[in-house]
């Protein structure tokens, strides 16, 4: 039995998942388990595909993460943080920039708003041209709101998260500043999971930090980063976890979060572990990785 033989278990309709490793000099090693081109509803993990757009947008010229966004004093970098004072549905504010962790969709939005406007195209499109072409992802499409409306496969969310891992749309302090905390130490919830003193965040990806309980796994790092959405859905990237190797996974269900919450909370660490454990058995000692490569770039 492999790590993702476990999501056989889980009661979705159906699932599609992958674990991702990474080591210096090697082909990434990408096992897959599930029907690669089944189309997902990706829910947040729109958010993080976003950020990396609005990046890009950055590292172009044409915004910056300091310009002015939304209320006042709020700018790019609080709204991709959640940290711009915003509910999580709605763009009426309801608290100062900076002072809280509030998960907001309707801060993800005005973000995108604010690309797409500096881009002069819809957002939409910006992304596609941005991330989704470049990274080879043909079958992914944002139909709908950025913070949640991504629809994609398997294979495609694979490719965003080997990009995740070695960066090649944005330099690697873009790509470092992205994956590391902003606005630390802002009290916040993460939407069915819990609420903490320091709820971590990057831009547009969660961080693991210290937060129990979670939905990463014990074996997890501190510093691994991703994001999990609504229609049961994770991707975490996971740069520590094991000794000089990158290792990640992705997992797509079209089961709402909502509908097996509790279940999910325990099933998702387990996976997560199990993936984890699974790379560091199979790193040789000279810093080789046996599998089989399934899908990569």
């Amino acid at each position: 039995m492999t790590a993702l033989d476990l999501v056989d278990t889980w009661p979705v309709p159906h699932v599609s998942a992958a674990s991702i490793v990474v080591a210096p000099g090697t082909v990434p090693v990408v096992v897959t388990h599930g029907d690669p081109y089944h189309p997902y509803r990706l829910a947040s993990i729109s958010k993080p595909m976003t950020a990396w757009a609005a990046l890009v947008a950055v590292e172009e010229g044409i915004v910056s993460l300091d310009d002015p966004v939304g209320q006042p004093s709020c700018t790019l970098r609080h709204l991709l943080a959640h940290a711009g004072g915003y509910p999580f549905d709605g763009r009426d504010p309801i608290s100062a920039p900076g002072k809280r962790r509030i998960y907001s969709n309707g801060g993800i939005e005005l973000a995108a708003d604010h690309v797409a406007a500096a881009a002069g195209m819809p957002f939409a499109q910006y992304l596609a041209e941005a991330v989704f072409q470049p990274l080879g992802m043909t079958a992914s499409e944002l139909r709908g709101s950025p913070a949640h409306a991504v629809w994609s496969t398997l294979t495609d969310t694979v490719r965003f998260a080997l990009e995740l891992i070695t960066p090649t749309l944005l330099t690697p302090a873009t790509a470092a500043s992205a994956v590391a905390p902003v606005f630390g130490g802002l009290r916040g919830v993460v939407p069915g999971v819990g609420s903490y003193d320091d709820c971590v965040w990057g831009l547009g990806v969660e961080i693991r930090g210290t937060k129990q309980p979670h939905w990463t796994g014990s074996r997890n790092s501190t510093g691994a980063f991703g994001h999990f959405g609504g229609a049961g859905t994770l991707l975490w990237v996971d740069l520590g976890a094991v000794h000089d190797r990158a290792v990640a996974c992705v997992a797509l269900t079209d089961r709402p979060f909502d509908e097996w919450a509790a279940d999910a909370l325990r099933r998702w660490p387990q996976l997560s572990d199990a993936v984890i454990a699974e790379a560091s058995a199979a790193a040789g000692p000279a810093g080789a990785i046996t599998g089989t490569v399934t899908e990569g770039r």
